[in-house]
């Protein structure tokens, strides 16, 4: 199986979903610390020019491969992602199940503005703090998208399985 975390940027809460997925960050009721959060692989280290580009974070306990992807404001990313696997599959050149799950909708305005200061205008003072407040906001949220990820992708018996994560409040 292979599971994609997609947002906006790529760098901020898919990292996060990816780390707690992977066990990099622990479940715990524990909000995660400053250097924790910096600490996560791509944690706001990505920069436009990753945009699209699948980054890989490890595999998981279960040998499952977890990615994610920054898909900017582009809404058919996932759409031609979806139907390419779709197609790859109809070939009978694809046989494992994929899992595209959404984080926009775990991204508080705090991390939504500090990504646009850290990210696009490269204010590191101002928004790092931002994206610390948010990802410490958001990390409950986070922690429960990746498991309803995980429940989703094991009872589906669909080989694409797209997750629009809908039902969080950011």
């Amino acid at each position: 199986m292979i599971y994609i975390y997609h947002d906006f940027g790529g760098t901020h809460t898919t990292s996060l979903a990816a780390a707690y997925h992977l066990n990099i960050l622990s479940e715990s009721n524990q909000i995660p610390s400053r250097e924790e959060i910096l600490a996560v692989p791509n944690f706001n280290k990505l920069q436009k020019k990753d945009a699209g580009r699948f980054i890989f974070h490890g595999k998981d306990q279960e040998g499952n491969r977890v990615y994610t992807l920054g898909r900017r404001s582009s809404k058919i990313t996932v759409k031609t992602l979806f139907h390419f696997c779709e197609t790859l599959i109809n070939n009978n050149q694809l046989n494992e199940k994929i899992i595209l799950s959404n984080t926009s909708p775990v991204v508080p305005l705090a991390m939504t503005l500090g990504g646009f200061f850290s990210r696009g205008l490269g204010i590191d003072a101002i928004g790092v703090p931002l994206l610390i407040q948010g990802a410490q906001k958001c990390c409950g949220n986070i922690i429960q998208l990746v498991n309803e990820t995980k429940n989703i992708a094991k009872e589906s018996n669909l080989l694409i399985v797209k997750i629009d994560n809908q039902e969080y409040q950011a």
